[in-house]
């Protein structure tokens, strides 16, 4: 029982470590939907993938114009058809920001410049009201 007392402290402070640690990893990897709209008017070569699927682009939430389309399902079968953007900055947009984490995963993984677009369309089309 003593050793366990001694051994709670240890594994606490390890667990907080080895979560901070993540979270700075992920330092980056986000970007709000205000930061997109900002970028959209001052990076021209800004290239925004959106990784929903084709019907979705005409549903509800609409599609920012001028879009790459590769659904998150088929995007590591077809990130090759990005190499031609590999030195761009590319924000990863879905409908609510849950798909587009996998998606920029799979393109930082693949060497490009990737940010996952937090709230997705939702959070875009919340600023365009």
């Amino acid at each position: 029982m003593k050793k366990l007392i001694y051994l709670l402290p240890i594994i606490f402070v390890l667990t907080t470590l080895s979560v901070s640690c993540q979270e700075k990893a992920k330092e980056g990897f986000n970007m709000t939907a205000e930061e997109l709209v900002k970028a959209m008017g001052t990076d021209t070569s800004l290239v925004i993938l959106d990784v929903r699927t084709p019907p979705e682009l005409t549903g509800q939430h609409g599609q920012i114009e001028g879009v790459i389309n590769i659904p998150v399902q088929i995007i590591e079968r077809r990130v090759g058809e990005l190499e031609k953007y590999k030195d761009k900055n590319i924000a990863v947009i879905c409908r609510s920001g849950n798909r587009s984490v996998f998606g920029t995963e799979i393109l930082l993984k693949n060497g490009y410049k990737a940010k996952n677009v937090e709230g997705g369309m939702k959070a875009y089309n919340r600023l365009k009201k």
